[in-house]
């Protein structure tokens, strides 16, 4: 994977915006849903599927294709607005978001959208599930590698430790997860429902080997999966650091938009911040 020059930074960046905006409009047609990690996780995952990941969105069962596992389900506009533009499915199809007989779920199912791995669903279980395949990789000598991407709060959640233990006992190099570390829950800041910390301690003593990353500097997220790459000895984790509700100011680092959806004049109003934010993007790589 070639480093980020300056003009694939300004695509990536202008992609992300793209992703938050088409998150606004799907989130307020469906008028439910979660807007604060969605918005957090946008860079993240247009990294990944315009840069990182090897994939084909013509052919998403191909067999040496990455996997990618959504473990923290509830992020799932964020998934799917960028799947849209990555060519899985119309970028029409998100207004059918949470719709019944629709293929974009309120968590996504695997037998219902192409290119899903998993069905979402308890917070806790992606990391499992991601550290299955990735011991399957291994056992049938395959290269591809597997990505669980989890929220901070399912850290908490106890059957994510005996994956982390069987990840590091087995020392699975092909297997990188992605926290992201937003503080917010459904109920308020993790630190005063469930103190996670110390986080990263918690996985160095489970045989991880953990980058701390700014979770909206593309070129440092890129950075850090291409050092997991270079570590044979053990798993990786990028504790990502997000601001939840990234780019709109009225959502940033609130809880309380952990779950829900805005009404038209919220989406007005975040649509025209955005559109601002564009500009900014453009302006800065000039």
């Amino acid at each position: 994977m070639p480093h980020i020059h300056d003009e694939k930074a300004k695509e990536l960046e202008e992609k992300a915006l793209r992703v938050r905006e088409l998150i606004i409009d799907m989130l307020t047609e469906a008028k439910s849903g979660h807007s604060a990690g969605p918005l957090g996780m946008a860079d993240i995952f247009v990294a990944l599927y315009f840069h990182i990941l090897h994939h084909d969105p013509q052919n998403p069962d191909w067999e040496d294709r990455d996997r990618l596992i959504l473990s923290n389900g509830h992020i799932c506009p964020v998934r799917y607005a960028t799947m849209a533009l990555a060519g899985y499915f119309p970028i029409e199809e998100l207004k059918t978001l949470r719709k019944f007989g629709t293929r974009l779920q309120g968590h996504p199912e695997r037998l219902r959208l192409p290119g899903v791995e998993t069905t979402s669903g308890p917070l806790g279980s992606g990391l499992g599930q991601a550290a299955g395949l990735a011991y399957a990789a291994r056992m049938d000598n395959k290269n591809w590698r597997t990505y669980c991407l989890m929220s901070d709060a399912e850290q908490a959640v106890g059957v994510l430790y005996e994956a982390m233990l069987f990840a590091g006992r087995n020392k699975l190099n092909n297997l990188t997860g992605i926290i992201d570390r937003n503080n917010i829950q459904i109920d308020g800041f993790t630190e005063n429902i469930m103190p996670l910390e110390p986080l990263r301690a918690k996985y160095e003593a489970c045989n991880w080997h953990v980058i701390e990353v700014g979770g909206h500097n593309i070129e440092q997220f890129v950075n850090a999966i291409e050092e997991a790459k270079a570590i044979y000895e053990k798993p990786t984790v990028i504790i990502a650091h997000t601001i939840p509700g990234r780019g709109v100011s009225f959502m940033e680092k609130k809880f309380e938009w952990h779950g829900i959806s805005p009404k038209p004049t919220e989406a007005d109003a975040a649509l025209k911040e955005l559109r601002t934010l564009g500009g900014k993007i453009i302006s800065e790589h000039e």
